[in-house]
C-alpha cells in the first residue's frame, strides 16, 4: 500500500513537472505609439500589424494596443521609455534613433535617393545593420527602418520652384536637427512641432506651411488649408519600428517571431500602397484644387550639399561610406 502511494505522489510531482514545462509562456502586453493618424496610410498600415500580431499573439500570450496621432507620448519621450526598458514600440522618424546613434541621420539624408527601392536596398547593407547593433548597445531594438510612404515636398500656398522661392517662409519640420538643417540650407525658416499641431498652426499663420509626402497631404487634410503642392522630393519619408532591447530578450521565440513578422508585413504592406496610390492621390488633390507644381530638382540638390557637413557627431567619413553602397546598389539595377 505504501508503495502504491508513493507511486502515485510520484507520478503526480512528475506530471506538475510537465505541466510548468508547457505552461504558456508569461503575458506581455505592448504599446504601439505613433505620431501617424487612423486616415493615413501609415496608421493604416500599422492597424492591420496590431491586429495580425494580436490573432496570432492568442496562442503565445502577447498582445499590443495601439496609440495613434501622439495619444501615448511623443516620439523622443517614447525613445527614452525605450531606452529604460519599457513595454513600447514606437514608429516615427529615424531622426529620434539617431538621437542616440547620429549616422543615421547621414543614411536619411536631402536628395541621397533616386526611388524607394534603393533606401530599401540601403536598409539591408552591413553599414545599416552596423548601425542597428549600435542601437542595441544604447538598448534600442529597431524592428524595422523600412516604414516608407514616399518623398517629402513642400506644402505652401505659394508657388515654389526654385529655391529662392523658399527665403521667409515659415515652415514645419519634425523635432530633427537634418530637417531644420535642410530647410535652412533652402532659405526657409524650420519650426519644429508635432506634426498633429500643423492643421491648426497653419489657419493661425504660425507656420506658413509644411513639407510631407503625397499620403501625408491627402491623410492628414492639408489642402484645406494650402493649395500649392511643390514637388521638391527632397527627404525621403520614412519611420522606424523601434522598442527595447531588453524587453526584446524577454520575449520568448515564438513572440519575437510574431512580432518581427508582422511589423516587416506592415512595411511590405505600406510599400506596395504608396507605390500603387500615389498617383491616384495626386489626381485627388488636383480634384479638391491643389496645384501641383515641378522645381528645378538640381537647384535644391546643389543647394543641400551643405548639411552633410553640419554634423560633427557623425562617423568621419560616413557620407562617402554611404555613397560607395548606393554606388553598388544602382549598379546591380542596371
Amino acid at each position: 500500500m505504501k508503495k502504491f502511494v508513493k507511486s502515485i505522489v510520484t507520478g503526480l510531482l512528475i506530471l506538475s513537472v510537465a505541466g510548468l514545462a508547457f505552461a504558456a509562456p508569461k503575458k506581455k502586453s505592448l504599446i504601439l505609439a505613433t505620431k501617424f493618424l487612423d486616415s493615413e496610410e501609415t496608421a493604416m498600415s500599422l492597424r492591420r500589424v496590431e491586429a495580425a500580431i494580436n490573432e496570432r499573439g492568442k496562442a503565445v500570450n502577447l498582445e499590443i494596443k495601439m496609440y495613434p496621432g501622439l495619444t501615448y507620448a511623443k516620439a523622443a519621450d517614447c525613445m527614452e521609455q525605450i531606452t529604460q526598458g519599457a513595454n513600447v514600440i514606437s514608429c516615427d522618424g529615424i531622426n529620434f534613433i539617431a538621437e542616440y546613434v547620429p549616422d543615421y541621420d547621414a543614411v536619411t539624408g536631402p536628395f541621397l535617393y533616386a526611388d524607394m527601392a534603393e533606401y530599401l536596398a540601403m536598409t539591408k547593407t552591413k553599414l545599416v545593420q552596423d548601425l542597428n547593433a549600435k542601437a542595441a548597445k544604447k538598448g534600442i531594438h529597431v524592428l524595422s527602418l523600412d516604414y516608407v510612404f514616399g518623398f517629402r515636398s513642400m506644402m505652401t500656398n505659394k508657388v515654389i520652384s526654385e529655391p529662392a522661392d523658399m527665403k521667409g517662409l515659415k515652415i514645419r519640420v519634425p523635432e530633427s536637427t537634418v530637417y531644420s538643417y535642410t530647410l535652412d540650407a533652402l532659405g526657409a525658416t524650420p519650426i519644429a512641432m508635432p506634426y498633429p499641431d500643423t492643421y491648426s498652426a497653419i489657419q493661425q499663420k504660425v507656420i506658413d506651411g509644411v513639407e510631407g509626402s503625397i499620403s501625408t497631404y491627402w491623410g492628414t487634410k492639408q489642402y484645406e488649408n494650402v493649395k500649392n503642392y511643390s514637388l521638391t522630393n527632397h527627404i525621403l519619408a520614412v519611420s522606424g519600428i523601434a522598442m527595447s532591447e531588453s524587453y526584446w530578450k524577454g520575449l520568448t521565440k515564438e513572440q519575437q517571431q510574431i512580432i518581427a513578422e508582422e511589423f516587416k508585413n506592415g512595411a511590405d504592406d505600406l510599400y506596395k500602397n504608396t507605390l500603387a496610390q500615389e498617383s491616384a492621390m495626386l489626381k485627388k488633390l488636383e480634384a479638391v484644387g491643389v496645384k501641383v507644381n515641378k522645381v528645378d530638382t538640381p537647384a535644391f540638390s546643389a543647394a543641400c550639399k551643405s548639411v552633410y557637413s553640419r554634423f560633427p557627431k557623425w562617423t568621419p567619413g560616413i557620407f562617402d561610406q554611404i555613397q560607395a553602397e548606393l554606388a553598388k546598389i544602382r549598379a546591380k539595377k542596371q
